[in-house]
């Protein structure tokens, strides 16, 4: 890890008494458990600071780890430090608020697009934003705390990002990280109880997704979750969303693509996943982006997401013929 920019953060933080911490919007669980975790370990570290969350949108799925404060007036910011984790680009920031803060820190691990803080820590190798901030513990113990409750957080995020330790991006590093969460007595039982216990309707849904998937010629597999589907089924847009995971074991299809309808009439959720070929670039021309392998974008129409999936079909067929060992 980079343990200059590590020290430098530090220091920053130790010279504010107001810290205000943020995440992107549509927050899954690496981002409620990289800031809700660092919150916990700055609070034990620093009792006499003052360090809140501030975001505008919030997961359901994720609610068993606790709620965030209220969003306080735009005057709260003003002499605050403000660290924004697990956001690429400044236009993802659940509270535009953020911009208000006399300094930013930007804390992160996806592929690097934008500086918009005035400390900008990358490390887009890491699994996830927790994997970053167990790190962050790790390498200042001496002066940070940590205790059952932060690992918690911060485990829950390493679990949901790295795909339950599966993802390329997963190192020993990770695990050894991951052991350190552990050792401070995490109830895993209630964690994954929490995180992949389904409602019986979900499982119904699961099985008219996979009687519903569509293949391109070149082995895309996608589906379409409209805002009727969802309402047969009785789903939150979370729980539609996580249909792309259904389709990640398909032979030949190394891209898969959920489109899922969102509260907005002209808004289409995209969520890009694939093996060994790297889709972000896609996901950018869509108002997206993310990793090579898991990205996220929008579009707003049928002929949108008609055009975005030409590309990943095109995309696909290049891939295959260039390249020998996949499955």
């Amino acid at each position: 890890m980079n343990i200059t920019i590590a020290r430098k953060v530090l220091d920053t933080i130790k010279e504010y008494n107001r810290i205000i911490i943020f995440r992107h919007f549509r927050p899954d669980g690496d981002a409620v458990g990289s800031t809700k975790g660092l919150q916990r370990i700055l609070q034990l570290s620093f009792p006499e600071k003052e360090i809140v969350l501030q975001n505008c949108d919030f997961s359901d799925y994720l609610s068993f780890l606790g709620g965030e404060e209220p969003l306080y007036s735009e005057d709260f910011y003003k002499d605050a430090l403000g660290i924004v984790i697990d956001t690429a680009t400044a236009k993802r920031v659940s509270n535009q608020n953020f911009s208000l803060c006399n300094k930013i820190i930007k804390i992160d691990h996806h592929i690097d697009v934008e500086a918009y803080g005035d400390i900008n820590w990358v490390e887009d190798e890491r699994c996830s934003s927790c994997e970053l901030i167990t790190a962050f513990y790790n390498a200042m113990s001496d002066e940070l705390k940590i205790d059952k409750e932060a690992a918690t957080y911060l485990y829950t995020g390493l679990v949901t990002d790295s795909g339950r330790f599966r993802f390329r991006e997963v190192s020993g590093e990770t695990m050894r990280l991951a052991g350190l969460l552990l050792d401070q007595g995490i109830d895993t039982d209630i964690l994954y109880a929490n995180l992949y216990m389904k409602d019986f309707e979900e499982f119904k849904f699961q099985g008219y997704v996979l009687n519903n998937i569509k293949i391109t010629a070149n082995g895309v597999a996608y589906i379409h979750i409209d805002k009727s589907t969802m309402e047969n089924f009785g789903l939150t847009l979370e729980q539609a969303s996580a249909c792309v995971s259904y389709m990640d074991s398909i032979k030949n299809s190394l891209i898969w693509i959920a489109f899922i309808d969102t509260d907005k009439e002209d808004e289409i959720r995209v969520r890009l996943r694939s093996r060994f070929v790297t889709v972000n670039s896609i996901a950018e021309k869509y108002e997206g982006g993310g990793h090579a392998c898991a990205s996220g974008a929008t579009v707003h129409n049928k002929e949108q997401m008609n055009a975005l999936l030409d590309e990943a079909d095109k995309l696909l067929g290049e891939y295959k013929k260039a390249n020998i060992g996949w499955l």
